[in-house]
């Protein structure tokens, strides 16, 4: 049926968790260099929030059987 294909989700969270993932890891240390351990902790952070995106885009869809 064509109207299935309407009605399914597009699974955009993921790839915006990893594009502020990227953004976290690169933009956020530099913005608040008076304090560098929420500098270390954005970094963190970041790779964190970037990982779980990019499990939930590439690797969890070839995970299910």
């Amino acid at each position: 049926m064509p109207h299935n294909e309407h009605n399914k989700t597009r699974g955009g969270g993921s790839f915006t968790m990893i594009i502020i993932g990227a953004m976290l890891l690169i933009l956020a240390p530099n913005i608040n260099q008076d304090h560098p351990e929420l500098g270390i902790v954005s970094f963190v952070g970041g790779a964190i929030v970037g990982g779980i995106g990019f499990y939930f885009k590439f690797i969890r869809s070839k995970v299910k059987i």
